[in-house]
């Protein structure tokens, strides 16, 4: 028995969405897998290299958590998995919730959960924390989540735009980028910062791109904050403005995300590219479907 597993990458927070929304990206992770003696995971691409090839990979770790959830863990079967993946680890682009949407995905494959996209969200969100990356992933286009326990979601679809991603050579870790973090804010702190976020959803879902943009630059929740980790951030963030509908950290950081209308995205990215050389970038589309699992027929011989 084989199976494929494909997962998109994901931005969130979206300036001032601060993990509540998220977009899907087309960059991937993949997986085939196929029954074996032994656990075991192949990396495939240069993204993987040095990934754990056991039962510590996350993907396994994530399908083990399910599968014990469900009473299941004795009946999962080892499978060798071959893992390929577009998406820089450590870099805001969601590496590690798609790990996890894999990861029950797998279970849910293997075990025969009918799990259903509800179901996967809120266990997807129970082991993150937070729906902003998970839920794009597994559902895809742009997600609006909220998170007390309970998953509640507002899923919306969006075109005419591209996002790109302005990626540096170096990692930043969530946990270094959450630690500079605020740990309160005034109740008018609170209302400001959250009245930016309710426009930017609204912006969001009636596609003016114009108001998105401004509303990126008045985010009080992390942007203010981390951009002291990200030596470049004012330098590239005033550079990229001038020709984009709005600049934001993707996630926590360290890339970097314009976003520009289609009809001169070929034109931004080519200059763009010749004066900043030294930043891998890449013009991403939304990924409006979310996961997908098929069924590998099996080839007689």
């Amino acid at each position: 028995m084989s199976w494929s597993i494909k997962v998109p990458s994901s931005t969130s927070n979206l300036g001032a969405g601060f993990d509540s929304v998220g977009l899907a990206l087309n960059l991937y992770l993949e997986l085939q897998v196929s029954v074996a003696n032994q656990w075991e995971f192949i990396a495939a691409s240069e993204c993987l290299e040095g990934i754990p090839t056991g039962k510590d990979n996350l993907v396994y770790e994530i399908a083990e958590q399910v599968a014990a959830k469900f009473g299941q863990a004795e009946r999962m079967p080892s499978c060798h998995v071959l893992m390929k993946s577009e998406i820089p680890l450590a870099r805001g682009l969601g590496s590690s919730a798609t790990a996890i949407i894999a990861g029950i995905e797998l279970a849910n494959v293997l075990l025969e959960l009918n799990l259903s996209n509800d179901d996967k969200l809120q266990i997807a969100t129970d082991i993150e924390g937070h729906p902003d990356n998970v839920a794009p992933s597994l559902l895809g286009g742009c997600v609006v989540g909220h998170y007390d326990g309970k998953v509640s979601y507002t899923q919306i679809p969006v075109k005419g735009v591209t996002f790109v991603a302005v990626i540096p050579s170096f990692e930043l870790k969530t946990k270094d980028a959450r630690a500079v973090l605020p740990k309160e804010f005034t109740f008018k702190e609170s209302v400001q910062a959250s009245s930016v976020a309710n426009v930017s959803v609204a912006a969001i879902c009636t596609g003016d791109w114009e108001t998105l943009g401004e509303m990126m630059e008045k985010d009080h929740f992390h942007q203010p904050y981390r951009k002291a980790l990200i030596s470049h951030y004012d330098e590239l963030y005033s550079y990229l403005n001038e020709g984009a509908y709005g600049v934001f950290l993707s996630g926590a950081g360290p890339t970097m995300i314009a976003v520009v209308d289609d009809k001169k995205v070929f034109s931004m990215v080519k200059k763009w590219k010749a004066e900043y050389p030294n930043y891998q970038w890449l013009p991403l589309q939304v990924e409006n479907s979310g996961s997908k699992v098929e069924k590998v027929r099996e080839e007689i011989t």
